[in-house]
């Protein structure tokens, strides 16, 4: 018996439309299903049903205290197929002003974000394990994130673990 992964995530916002437009027009995801107050979305490349729901809760709802003075989730993490996928995304995330980081894993290249709610999300790039070394899975390090240097490394058609 195991879990194989993560089916879908269900967020709570402030505006259907305007996260809507949020994920469609910045990450790709394709609306699947839509009620008076919440939608599905599937992602680009995902097979799933829908990989996230949005439910509309009004704009007088609060930000999200978790991580500051209550627990909660930090953040959700999708993956990207190449390095030249992560760096398009980046583009993306940077016009759109939602980009708040970027950061090497050693086995994980990572671009931080937040949706119109606040909410934070990663976009990311994972190392193919044929490709991780013994020292690199001892290695649990945060650098900043050079992706010009990754794809040179990597080459920007590697496909990353999904």
């Amino acid at each position: 018996m195991g879990i194989r992964r993560l089916n879908h995530a269900v967020l709570y916002i402030r505006d259907v439309e305007r996260s809507v437009a949020f994920y469609r027009d910045v990450l790709g995801f394709r609306e699947i299903h839509r009620l008076p107050n919440a939608a599905f979305l599937r992602a680009a490349d995902s097979d799933n049903d829908h990989d996230l729901g949005l439910f509309q809760i009004g704009a007088q709802a609060a930000d999200s205290p978790a991580g500051r003075t209550a627990v909660g989730l930090y953040h959700l993490a999708w993956s990207v197929g190449t390095l030249t996928e992560l760096a398009e995304y980046e583009q993306r995330l940077r016009e759109a002003g939602a980009l708040v980081g970027a950061s090497d894993h050693v086995t994980t290249k990572a671009l931080y974000a937040k949706d119109p709610d606040g909410l934070e999300f990663e976009v990311s790039w994972l190392v193919p394990l044929d490709r991780v070394t013994e020292a690199m899975r001892g290695e649990l390090a945060i650098a900043p994130l050079d992706l010009t240097a990754e794809i040179l490394r990597w080459g920007p058609d590697l496909v990353g673990m999904s």
